[in-house]
């Protein structure tokens, strides 16, 4: 490989292009890569989770998620999946599937991800992608699923659930999501604020009940 620089994001890091991150999730950023670089580390990585890599302009990043942030996207995707299944709405999960563009040079793996069946033939990206933001990095990740025609991204940071939708070549900021327009982003935002993944859930279902 021909990296020649390795950077350790922490909770003491400052500066325009290297943001303060969580010192729970541990991010590691490789400059000067070459596409080569990343599709050999996907490689020797084989089937684990983990790290998770991002490439974008000959910046590679590699991100082992913290048990707060996997603990965070669990709940979030329960949630998800619960509504979707009492609204009778078709969805189908794909977890941290990565998704890549040769051409495009770009390569991310969000936190989960989901399409919206039918599913017709082999799909090469997602409909909805979602990031759990518990460190700032130094990647823009809009602009890695911008070149990734990637429909939707969500960002779950602070507490707040944000949508983002793509309009032509830009992403543009959304009350809601346009593939799930009948998901209230506060009613789930709430139900993140329980103690465990179970009473999230329970809340939820009681919540979708009273709205019947």
């Amino acid at each position: 490989m021909t990296l020649t620089a390795e950077r350790t994001v922490d909770s003491s890091a400052r500066g325009p292009a290297l943001r303060a991150t969580q010192a729970d999730d541990q991010v590691v950023v490789l400059d000067h890569a070459e596409w080569n670089d990343y599709e050999r580390l996907l490689e020797i990585r084989g089937e684990s989770a983990t790290p998770r890599l991002t490439f974008i302009d000959g910046v590679l990043e590699l991100m082992t998620p913290s048990w707060s942030h996997e603990t965070d996207k669990k709940t979030l995707a329960r949630l998800i999946e619960t509504w979707a299944f009492a609204m009778d709405v078709a969805l189908s999960g794909a977890g941290s599937w990565t998704i890549k563009s040769t051409l495009a040079k770009r390569g991310a793996e969000p936190d989960e991800c989901y399409l919206l069946e039918p599913i017709n033939d082999e799909p090469s990206r997602p409909d909805i992608a979602i990031e759990v933001v518990r460190s700032s990095g130094v990647l823009n990740k809009l602009e890695v699923y911008r070149a990734l025609e990637v429909p939707e991204v969500w960002f779950w940071k602070d507490g707040r659930l944000d949508f983002y939708g793509l309009d032509g070549d830009q992403y543009q900021s959304l009350e809601r999501s346009r593939k799930l327009p009948s998901l209230d982003p506060a009613l789930i935002e709430s139900c993140m604020t329980a103690p465990t993944q179970t009473e999230a859930i329970q809340q939820l279902r009681r919540s979708l009940k009273a709205a019947r």
